[in-house]
């Protein structure tokens, strides 16, 4: 289940909303906060306005449909006749819809939705105990309290309650909304919490040892400390991470295993895992503690080179919702958590922060463009809980369908995607020292802080669907600064920062910079292509990418995808969808060099490049003879499948006629 959204992004750069960039977070590179950022772009503005205009909304209405207020309310009135239902995480879907909510205000103010919000916030202030305990599985019928609560609190906090967990995305919604409004409300009620959970939590005399079941109180602490400038925050963030491993529950599925410093294989549940390691980053920036930073560079190592689905998703089983064993990676049983990609997005981020290569955005960059995005659809309104590479039409691995749905009994994708859509601006840049940061590419104006002094960006570009990028520098310091802009492991002829897939054609695509016109030469740092001059307003730097479509195979241990290539083009996977294809692309056999066209599609999917080739597919007929028709295969990117019916979807194709399913006449 994904966290707050703009995470660390408000949280470093918090106090005063949209403020300039600071390093308060501890990490040697700050964010731009995305209230500083205004999206212009074509793609990625059609998925910021549907989240503010069906997404968010959405997530209110059933937030009421589903009882999830009322929980509230009974909570203010407690009676051993009510019958605690539903699940004991259920009022994060109120505080995450709140911190969606909040980021989209900060950037589209909304006076009637601010006051909705406090309305709502009413409700929640009138469930708080007096020593600040707000749970409302356990508050609104004390004697009988929800299955998963255990008789008295924290009782079952490691296993099932996730009453730290709710305090998490309370402290990560109410920051978002003080940000946004400049309002205490929603502040007050999340730092009463945490200074009960405070109180009795610790190593101190008088208080218990207990650490999350479910991860991501650390990150919210983290952040909480920054806000308020207390350390106990802190302090409890610290021990929450420390004491894992070493209390009554020591087990992969939450990381608890062994201790946190010790671990170099990514394991168990994966959300939870993505958080605990962006938590212990976070922790490990504020406290200087290496020891962290030395486990989550392994365990990142890991999951790189052994553990990353093509489309940047995370967590193979079903099972668990877990990290599978080294190179298993099946793809019609995947399950790529929406919330697990958020997560991953999360964490590179923050290793980005704190070592500041490249190849974190790469990483970063692939799980956004699709299997992040691949978990709403273009619409905002229905929604992916895992995001599997293939489909049979048959295998209902979506809670009982095979296509996206409007809201699920545990909702925590969709109310993630509420958050973690509008903080989309605050990942296009960030600054260290006179260096400015190009990391992603969509059209956009800035304005930043560099040494103390505020420049303002342009970029222009069309990107994903062609490899143009313009940045023109509109206001300049008078200094010298350095913009850094960075090469994807794609253009540089590298799927990801490791063996575990490689790109098979033998293309080699390239890239080019200019400033005003003329080429310039820059050997790459960490993978940034680094120009330093005394930037003049006007001064434009063009950027081209060659984004032939490119071939992939699988590391050979890789068992589901033996015989078989997929196929992308700049960040995009693609995929082959059954409306596309007048055959079953089941039987479809790859030539051994496809030669691919690409070719715009502006009348499906919001507007989408397709690849087309020619192809064979296998076909039994009547007579129990081997057919093999010429076919054209069509391919979609991957994010849009799914939006019109139920059907045949594949990511990984045959190459090989060992990995082909003939059809039968």
């Amino acid at each position: 289940m994904k966290i707050r959204i703009i995470i660390f992004l408000c949280c470093i750069s918090f106090i005063g909303k949209g403020s300039a960039q600071s390093n308060k977070g501890g990490y040697p590179i700050s964010p731009v906060p995305f209230t500083s950022v205004k999206v212009t772009d074509k793609f990625w503005g059609q998925r910021l306005k549907a989240n503010r205009e069906v997404t968010i909304p959405l997530a209110f209405s059933k937030c009421e449909e589903t009882g999830r207020y009322e929980n509230f309310i009974k909570a203010a009135n407690p009676s051993d006749s009510y019958k605690v239902e539903g699940l004991s995480f259920d009022d994060t879907d109120v505080y995450k819809t709140i911190e969606g909510a909040s980021y989209s205000m900060q950037t589209y103010p909304d006076k009637k939705l601010e006051k909705y919000i406090d309305s709502v916030l009413v409700i929640v202030a009138a469930a708080q105990e007096p020593d600040g305990y707000l749970y409302t599985s356990r508050t609104m019928n004390p004697k009988h309290p929800h299955e998963w609560a255990g008789s008295k609190r924290w009782e079952k906090v490691e296993d099932l309650s996730h009453e730290f967990y709710n305090l998490g995305h309370m402290i990560e919604g109410a920051i978002a909304h003080y940000q946004a409004t400049g309002k205490r409300n929603f502040l007050n009620i999340a730092i009463k919490y945490a200074d009960c959970v405070e109180r009795e939590i610790g190593d101190a005399p008088g208080k218990q040892v207990y650490v999350p079941g479910h991860q991501i109180a650390e990150m919210a602490l983290a952040k909480l400390y920054l806000v308020t400038g207390q350390r106990k925050y802190l302090d409890l963030a610290k021990f929450f991470l420390d004491k894992r491993g070493y209390t009554s529950r020591k087990d992969e599925y939450s990381q608890a295993h062994k201790p946190v410093v010790e671990q170099d294989e990514a394991v168990g549940h994966a959300v939870r895992a993505a958080y605990m390691y962006s938590g212990m980053a976070d922790v490990a920036a504020l406290t200087g503690d290496s020891n962290y930073v030395h486990a989550i560079d392994n365990i990142w190592e890991n999951v790189v080179s052994k553990k990353l689905y093509i489309t940047g998703g995370i967590g193979a089983k079903h099972h668990g919702e877990a990290f599978g064993a080294n190179y298993e990676l099946p793809n019609l049983t995947a399950y790529n958590e929406t919330c697990a990609a958020i997560a991953n997005v999360y964490w590179n981020y923050r290793l980005f922060l704190m070592h500041g290569d490249a190849k974190y955005y790469d990483v970063l960059e692939r799980s956004l463009y699709n299997g992040l995005i691949s978990g709403v659809s273009m619409e905002g309104g229905t929604f992916f809980y895992p995001n599997p590479l293939e489909s049979d039409g048959e295998y209902k691995f979506s809670q009982g369908a095979c296509h996206r749905q409007p809201w699920f009994g545990c909702a925590c994708c969709p109310s993630n995607i509420s958050r973690f859509i509008p903080s989309l601006p605050g990942y296009i840049y960030a600054i260290k020292d006179n260096k400015v940061y190009v990391n992603l590419f969509m059209s956009n104006t800035t304005n930043l802080k560099v040494e103390g002094k505020t420049i303002s960006l342009k970029q222009t570009t069309n990107y994903p669907w062609d490899g143009e990028v313009q940045v023109e520098v509109a206001k300049t310091s008078g200094k010298p600064f350095n913009i850094m802009i960075r090469i994807p492991g794609w253009a540089k002829n590298e799927v990801l920062p490791s063996d575990l897939y490689a790109y098979a054609d033998n293309k080699q695509q390239e890239y080019s910079v200019k400033v005003n016109g003329q080429s310039v030469k820059s050997q790459l740092t960490n993978g940034y292509f680094s120009i330093e001059r005394n930037w003049k307003k006007g001064d434009k730097i063009d950027i081209h990418f060659g984004m032939q479509p490119r071939v992939v195979k699988a590391n050979p241990r890789i068992e589901d995808d033996k015989g078989r290539v997929s196929f992308e083009r700049g960040p995009i996977v693609y995929c082959a969808e059954w409306p596309d294809n007048n055959f079953d692309i089941s039987s479809v056999l790859l030539p051994a060099k496809p030669e691919i066209e690409v070719t715009d599609k502006t009348d499906i999917l919001s507007g989408i490049k397709e690849l087309k080739m020619q192809a064979q597919s296998l076909v039994i007929n009547e007579k129990g003879l081997l057919e093999t028709p010429n076919v054209t295969l069509t391919l979609i990117p991957y994010y849009a499948w799914s939006h019109r019916g139920d059907g045949k979807m594949a990511v990984w194709l045959p190459q090989d006629v060992s990995a082909v399913t003939p059809a039968k006449k």
